[in-house]
């Protein structure tokens, strides 16, 4: 699935009409496996993400003596081992490239009674570990990485952790849920500050399998030594993913695009803030709660975007997609800029410079900042892109295609699996001219 010889080639125009569904979302599907490993009782899950970054934490409780049943796509059955229940892993647990799976599963395995080691691909085994290992060796545990602080993790079982109230120095919910996770099995309150809002599924699940659960202003808590207790949760599709198809619907002439059941979690709509505030034609319908979680439809129309300076405080809440918001950014007219997203140069790739890298190969104006990027929005040319094996980059670029002058090639695409492995059959079903080389 990693090969690089996967390219996608886009023919160019066209728009996007109909409606569907994108894949469900990937930071539920997660923490809808972790925490129905560890609660009493039996879980059910619908709508799981069927895509390796999700699977890869789905085998690593596995691997630690989870019974998980996958009796039709998209459904577990998870049969909780209980806050002590989970066994030593006879192998290291390979999270292929998902931080995700590594940075909350450091928290988890801290406190555990046994030992285990984290691995991950060539791509994660370069990204920063140490915004988790520094806070949880803070709360005693032992931690061994490389000397730049990355994967492999070699977790030290068998240490009493106590809680720690930690002031985050970056908004990150990745590190936020960690700390959090390791907290259930700490002595006291674990409380996380976070200096701008992050997104908050952790929290929501958290209570949702009945753990006590505290925010007052910026700030989270919860003390150890409680039980989770098995519930039903229905995985909302992933707004993500539905990015693409919302920037796709609103670049491209005469299009309309419906998305259903699309997560609409506050901590996670900055995407379509910003998209507004570029002149985005985007309607929520049919709002909802699901298991905690607010859903809605996304009606998506044609629309002329403008440039905009990208409010700071939305970017923590749009940070996965940026990708194909500096794609909306090159159709739009005039200058758009992004600051204070310095995060981004250590996601799966540098997405700052791949993105730049790959609009720059397109005609547009794309100069990087080291905290995000100046883009003119102009005509966009055909050509050859390097995704950089980057899932987000390569459906960014895809999307890209509905208004170049030429075909566009993708490189280095087999990644898209990690979280959308359906991508190419919804993009054709709603109109887009891809097509899968091999």
């Amino acid at each position: 699935m990693h090969s690089k010889s996967v390219q996608f080639q886009v023919a160019a125009g066209g728009s996007l009409k109909g409606e569907g569904r994108v894949a469900g979302d990937k930071s539920i599907s997660h923490r809808s496996v972790m925490l129905g490993s560890l609660a009493e009782g039996t879980t059910h899950v619908s709508g799981f993400l069927e895509a390796e970054d999700a699977l890869s934490t789905l085998a690593a409780f596995q691997a630690m003596g989870v019974d998980i049943e996958r009796p039709a796509t998209g459904q577990l059955i998870i049969h909780g081992v209980g806050m002590h229940g989970l066994q030593a892993p006879d192998k290291p647990l390979d999270l292929g490239n998902s931080g995700t799976s590594m940075r909350l599963l450091s928290g988890l395995l801290a406190g555990q009674a046994f030992d285990s080691v984290l691995v991950g691909d060539a791509s994660l085994s370069r990204r920063p570990m140490k915004r988790v290992t520094t806070p949880l060796r803070e709360m005693g545990a032992v931690i061994d990485t490389t000397e730049q602080g990355t994967a492999p993790l070699h977790i030290h079982g068998g240490h009493t952790l106590r809680g720690l109230h930690y002031a985050m120095p970056m908004a990150s919910a990745q590190v936020k849920s960690c700390l959090l996770l390791a907290g259930l099995h700490a002595e006291g309150e674990t409380s996380v500050s976070e200096p701008a809002p992050t997104r908050d599924h952790t929290e929501r699940m958290l209570q949702g399998f009945g753990y006590d659960v505290q925010r007052v202003g910026d700030t989270v808590s919860l003390r150890g030594g409680g039980k989770l207790t098995a519930c039903d949760i229905d995985v909302p599709a992933d707004i993500s993913s539905a990015a693409f198809f919302l920037v796709g619907a609103s670049i491209a002439a005469d299009s309309e695009v419906l998305l259903r059941h699309v997560g609409v979690n506050p901590t996670r709509t900055g995407v379509i803030d910003i998209l507004k505030l570029m002149g985005a034609d985007i309607e929520l319908l049919n709002g909802r709660l699901v298991g905690g979680e607010p859903v809605a439809d996304l009606r998506v129309r044609s629309a002329k975007l403008h440039g905009i300076a990208i409010p700071e405080n939305l970017v923590p809440l749009a940070i996965d997609e940026f990708p194909v918001l500096f794609v909306a950014a090159a159709c739009a007219e005039g200058e758009t800029v992004l600051t204070g997203a310095e995060e981004l140069r250590v996601k799966e790739s540098d997405r700052i410079q791949s993105m730049a890298d790959g609009l720059l190969a397109l005609g547009i104006d794309a100069r990087p900042t080291p905290d995000g990027m100046m883009i003119r929005g102009g005509r966009m040319t055909g050509g050859r892109v390097d995704s950089k094996g980057d899932h987000r980059i390569a459906m960014a670029f895809a999307i890209a295609a509905l208004r170049a002058s030429a075909a566009i090639q993708i490189d280095d695409c087999a990644n898209v699996n990690t979280s959308f492995p359906s991508f190419v059959a919804l993009a054709r079903h709603l109109g887009l001219a891809i097509s899968v080389l091999e």
